[in-house]
């Protein structure tokens, strides 16, 4: 099942349906993307050609590469439904009404092929509906499968059976939804809204008007329901500006009409505020004003609040909320939640907690088994859904199961009558382990059974608790993978590079050698892979007069990078999220790279005044210049130079690995995955494919110097850049020291090279530049704000 989708028709041009195309087309599957016709007009093609053009628009970037679009072809329903009977899965987007889908369907069933799977990505509609005129045949392989916005970043896939869907089908498009678009499937049952829209909508609905009732401000709310309580940065009120008020009040409405027999059917409606709101078009970002409005005061961006009584922005004020930063010296979520419910009669902010965080539980309770079998469904679709650090039920049991429902009960909340049951047999948690093994209380048998197990994961935690950690210090260790693979995996903060990661990094290189070690992953499951050198280290060491320890450190990262890249057994990078500046020169020196889809690759050492000095302005002499000169001698080196020196140089940082690999940073043999929960899995077959037979690379003069007309040639386009103000004084600094790396320093003439040569010249530089105060100023800056500083 999973190999036999290779196309896709979606039937419906709208924000969703070509964002899901994107994203089919994004992950390697042909697509093709239709739509009505007009009615009037010549250009029958004008209604799909409008959704696919806001859609190659969107912000964040549905598409992860323009080079996707070629595998997209669009259409319409008159002249193109026949492309059909060609799709392995039909998806159908269009407008949420019964008729029109039905009347779809049935156009469906006579063109598409016998064994195509045909699904609708309906939220708000009965699935068993949709397909209830139609053959038995074609109700077998007809599902829900409801995306979440947008679709190319949220995790979340609901898979949504009817009484007649195949089994086995839904297994398999659960899987295909896994392994080649890297969701996260649950198994959902057609009920209105399905998982995340049906409990997410009470809680969001119910927090919001529990905050205008008992008098707490925008920003208070926001302040305390982030990543405090293990919620994104967008908290409450950004996060419907995000979304876009029109849609949270809308999915709210249309459930409170669907769900006539929910006995908290009244906290679904919209507080009347959020009316008032939509009259006066404040949707949120979409509008340019919602309950935030960004703005500039002073050279800065702001964003200002809503005034709920005046409906006016003004200037956000910073709430006093003490009993956050109590919190957060508790330690992790479990302990934030504990302290917060029991501080809640004493203290306002703790008690919205505590008067948001319990009803949402219980609702959730009272909801299972009618929307779901599976306590893991529900908490995947909260946590894959809405970014929460924990769903309902592993929240509940961070807060002690029995405890938690007392104090529900002492507050009138009424919690799902199964979790008595449970609990009054003994069973005092929703999830617990067993022999190694993940187990959950099922509501529907009233006993435990196992955690679904994703056979592609590999759970660095689980590989601990197993005893195959080999050895650690506070910034990485290595593990056993089982088959003689080993994981040299970071966990500094931030994933930088520090001293004891370079340590580690030489024990891995030594457990290398043995006979019974394949070969080594370097990975982790941080949310990005590393986000380079650790600048509070290099700046407390130059501003202290200590360049020659940097110089050491320096020789370490280059000794090290080195001694992977010829290492006698394959190295397999697996990089995921931010892969920056030393991170991305650990990658460039594996056979191999295993990049997750969503990877952002970058040698952005001109934002702090440095030039990459771990073998990165080496790396992208030796893999973009280098090629083409080996394979025709006489080529003019100077467009292959000039793209090394613009990425350098620009700071460049791809948007995907797809973009990485035009950019150079991945080969054609490297492998891009969509699910970061597979990367080690992948990585780890990378070693073991590799290993049979491997040759380390032969060292010798492999890297093209193009000397100094070259050299000359980019200096002349830095200066022109200055002329235009485009670029500072201390932009040309830098990209004169990049100019000189890449082109083989004082090298007259063009000329084969060393690695190692280029190596000494990046440590040179490096080391000029950071004698340097405006260095020093954008160090200083970044480490302040963040942000890059042109001085």
């Amino acid at each position: 099942m999973t190999h036999s989708i290779r196309k896709v028709a979606v039937l419906g041009a709208g924000t969703m349906g070509a964002a899901i195309a994107a994203h089919c087309a994004n992950a390697g599957l042909e697509v093709d993307l239709l739509d009505i016709a007009p009615e009037e007009g010549d250009d029958r093609n004008a209604v799909v050609k409008a959704g696919f053009d806001r859609m190659k628009k969107a912000r964040p970037a549905a598409l992860m590469s323009e080079s996707v679009l070629d595998r997209m072809r669009i259409g319409n329903f008159e002249d193109d439904f026949d492309r059909v009977a060609d799709a392995d899965w039909v998806l159908e987007a269009i407008i949420e009404k019964l008729e029109p889908k039905k009347q779809l369907m049935e156009r469906v069933e006579r063109t598409a092929k016998e064994d195509a799977i045909i699904s609708s990505n309906t939220s708000g509609i009965p699935l068993h509906q949709v397909a209830e005129d139609r053959s038995e045949g074609f109700r077998r392989r007809f599902l829900g499968t409801h995306f979440f916005n947008p679709p190319r970043y949220l995790k979340l896939l609901e898979i949504i059976p009817t009484e007649d869907t195949d089994p086995d089908i839904v297994e398999g498009v659960r899987t295909f939804g896994e392994r080649v678009l890297g969701k996260g499937g649950v198994i959902a049952k057609d009920t209105p809204n399905f998982i995340g829209n049906r409990v997410g909508s009470f809680a969001g609905m119910q927090a919001v008007t529990y905050a205008f009732e008992n008098g707490y401000t925008i920003e208070e709310v926001d302040a305390i329901t982030g990543p405090l309580v293990g919620r994104p940065k967008t908290a409450t009120f950004r996060l419907n500006d995000q979304v876009g008020l029109d849609i949270a009040v809308g999915v709210a409405e249309n459930l409170y009409h669907a769900v006539p027999e929910d006995e908290s059917r009244e906290q679904l409606k919209p507080h009347p505020k959020l009316k008032e709101m939509l009259e006066k078009n404040l949707l949120g970002n979409k509008t340019g004003a919602g309950f935030y409005k960004r703005d500039k005061r002073d050279g800065q961006t702001v964003f200002d609040v809503l005034d709920l009584e005046t409906f006016e922005h003004e200037p956000a004020k910073k709430p006093e909320v003490p009993i956050a930063e109590e919190a957060r010296q508790q330690g992790d979520l479990g302990a934030r939640l504990r302290f917060l419910l029991e501080r809640a009669d004493e203290d306002r902010h703790a008690r919205y907690i505590r008067d948001t965080l319990l009803p949402y539980l219980a609702y959730a309770s009272r909801r299972v088994p009618e929307i779901s079998d599976t306590l893991e469904d529900v908490d995947h679709a909260m946590e894959w859904g809405f970014a929460h650090q924990a769903g309902p039920f592993r929240t509940w049991d961070l807060l002690g199961v029995r405890e938690a429902t007392e104090r529900m009960e002492s507050l009138g909340i009424e919690v799902g009558p199964w979790v008595k049951e449970m609990l009054d047999g003994g069973n005092e948690s929703f999830y617990k382990e067993e022999d190694g093994a993940g187990l959950q209380f099922s509501p529907v048998s009233k006993q435990y059974e196992p955690v679904r197990e994703d056979p592609m994961y590999f759970s660095l935690d689980r590989l601990r608790e197993e005893g195959k950690e080999l050895t650690s210090n506070d910034s990485a260790s290595l593990l056993d993978l089982g088959e003689g693979v080993l994981l040299f995996e970071f966990h500094s903060r931030g994933n930088s590079i520090d001293g004891a990661m370079l340590e580690m990094g030489y024990q891995a290189l030594e457990i290398l050698k043995q006979d019974e070690v394949a070969g080594l992953v370097i990975g982790n499951e941080g949310r990005n892979f590393c986000v380079g050198a650790n600048l509070g280290e290099i700046a407390h060491a130059a501003q202290s007069g200590m360049l020659d320890e940097v110089g050491k450190r320096v020789d370490a990262l280059h000794g090290l990078l080195m001694n992977f890249r010829f290492a006698p057994k394959p190295v397999v990078a697996a990089p995921r999220g931010q892969t920056l500046g030393g991170g991305l020169e650990i990658c460039l020196h594996a056979d191999r790279i295993v990049a997750a889809g969503e990877t952002y690759m970058g040698l952005v050492e001109a934002g702090v005044g440095l030039i990459p000095a771990g073998g990165g302005t080496k790396e992208l002499a030796r893999r973009l210049v280098s090629p083409p000169l080996h394979a025709a001698q006489n080529a003019p080196p100077l467009p292959f130079v000039q793209k090394a020196f613009e990425t350098i140089a620009m700071a460049k940082v791809a948007t995907s690995a797809l973009e990485a690999r035009e950019m150079g940073f991945l080969t054609d043999d490297d492998r891009v995955v969509m699910n970061a929960d597979h990367l080690i899995s992948a990585a780890r077959r990378e070693v073991l494919d590799l290993a049979d037979g491997y040759v380390p690379p032969e060292r010798g003069h492999n890297v093209f110097a193009a000397g100094q007309s070259t050299r000359a040639a980019l200096e002349v386009g830095v200066k022109s850049l200055q002329w235009g103000r485009y670029a500072s004084e201390y932009d040309g600094v830098i990209a004169g020291h990049t100019a000189r790396v890449l082109t083989g320093g004082d090298l007259t003439l063009p000329q084969w090279v060393t690695e190692d040569y280029l190596l000494r010249l990046e440590k040179e530089a490096f080391l000029e530049l950071l004698k340097n105060e405006k260095t020093h100023e954008r160090i200083g800056h970044m480490l302040k704000t963040g942000k890059p500083l042109r001085n």
